[in-house]
Order: structure tokens, then sequence, then C-alpha cells
């Protein structure tokens, strides 16, 4: 009886959890205001040092993330002075649930839930629109992370990172990409090559000649240098974001 008890009382958490996460992407797709960007790190491997570089943190380094917002609605004509705000909140002792690599759909359903929950429980006074998860760790001790996530569906994403000042340009670039999948931007890239998809996922879809392409679509992740090679940004600076993710995230209107 319990058990119903407690498993019905989650259901109405996540219920009234959506709700408002449904309102909250409505009210954003206007861009009438800007969008709270709430950063959450937590050392995500336990080390020592990794620690100590989560303690470390300040917001000026993810200061990239709000001049990369600034230039590109500039450049679709969205008329913001400050589209996002990026506030850093203290670490977090508590780890998200992690989505098992290769789980299917019920797996994925299964871990959305228990993300949304995670997120209500450890950050949810946070005065934010859009929450981040962000797990360093010791690039000395891992050669790679897993891949991360942005739901649009809890305006909430989780993120992996390096915990080295030499990556906090290509940790913003990945917190951007997954920020953007929270207001409903798609993938832009081929999932069994990671090549950018010509046209929406170049940066400079109109280039003549195509390649090497200058910049990277943000929602690719990748800069087109040939048509079969394509290489990672250094950070935003050599990031844009395309006419279809403009789209998507409202800041244009699609053709008829």
């Amino acid at each position: 009886m319990w058990r119903t008890v407690r498993i019905g009382f989650l259901v109405l958490v996540l219920a009234v959890v959506a709700l408002y996460s449904w309102a909250d992407r409505r009210r954003m797709a206007e861009w009438d205001q800007t969008v709270w960007i709430a950063v959450f790190p937590v050392n995500g491997d336990g080390e020592p040092a990794t620690g100590s570089y989560v303690a470390g943190l300040n917001r000026g380094q993810f200061g990239d993330i709000e001049r990369f917002f600034v230039r590109e609605a500039g450049a679709h004509g969205v008329p913001m002075e400050r589209p996002v705000h990026v506030e850093l909140y203290p670490p977090l002792d508590a780890t998200p649930p992690r989505l098992e690599p290769g789980a299917g759909l019920p797996g994925r359903v299964a871990w959305s839930l228990r993300m949304r929950f995670f997120s209500w429980r450890h950050a949810g006074r946070a005065l934010a629109d859009i929450r981040m998860f962000v797990l360093y760790h010791d690039p000395r001790k891992v050669e790679a992370v897993p891949h991360s996530l942005g739901l649009q569906k809890g305006l909430l994403g989780v993120v992996y990172a390096y915990a080295d000042p030499s990556a906090d340009a290509t940790n913003s670039l990945v917190i951007v990409h997954e920020v953007l999948h929270t207001l409903g931007a798609s993938d832009k890239y081929d999932l069994a090559t990671n090549l950018p998809l010509y046209p929406d996922g170049y940066g400079e879809p109109e280039a003549e000649p195509r390649h090497p392409q200058a910049f990277a679509e943000i929602m690719a992740g990748r800069v087109a240098v040939s048509p079969g090679e394509a290489r990672i940004p250094a950070g935003l600076d050599q990031a844009v974001i395309g006419v279809r993710t403009a789209e998507e995230i409202g800041w244009l209107r699609p053709p008829p």
C-alpha cells in the first residue's frame, strides 16, 4: 500500500513539474525576457583534483556563453540586449542518474523521469529557467566522457566536462549545445559518422567553395573541413547558430 502511495505521490510531483515546464517553454519561446540558465557543477569522478577545480569555479568562466547568445541573437535580428543570463550555483554533493549506453525507449523514459525528480529535489529552488548539471572529470584519468544530454521536457541538461582550465572553452560549447536542445533545437550531424549534415549543419552553407568551413553550426558541433572530415571547434568563437536552429528555438519563423 505504502509503495503505491509513494509512486502516486512521485507521479503527482512529476506532473506538476511537467506542467510548469510546459508553461516555461511557452514563455521562453517568445524571447521577450532574459532566459536564466543555472549551472550546477558536480565532481563527476570523485577525484580530489576534480573537487578542487569544481570548488574554484567562478561565473566568469561561463561568460563566453552569454556573449555567444548576444552575438547570435543580433545576427538573427532578435532585439535583446541580454538573451540569456548564466548563474553559477555551489557544487552539488549528489550525482545525477546516468543514462546507460544502449538504453532503449523504456530505459530513456525512466531515466528522464528520474532526472526530472533529481532536478526538482536538488535544484528546484534555484531561480532559473534551465538547469544544467555539469559533471567534471579529471582529464588525466579519463580519455573520454559519456555523451551529454539536454531535455526539452524538464528544461534541464547533463553535461560531461573536463576539469581543466584549458577545456573551459570546449566545455562551454557543449553546455550551449545542450541548452539549445532544451529550447527545442535538434542535432544536425550524422549520428553514424558525427559529420555535419549539409546544409543545416554547416556554419556557412552558402560559402563558395563549400570546404573548408570557417565555423561550426552549434547543433552540428563540428567544423566541416571537407566532405569526409570535420574538426571540433576551439570554442564558441568558432560556432554559430544556423537558420534552422534559429527557427527551432523561436528566433525566426520557418518559411510557409
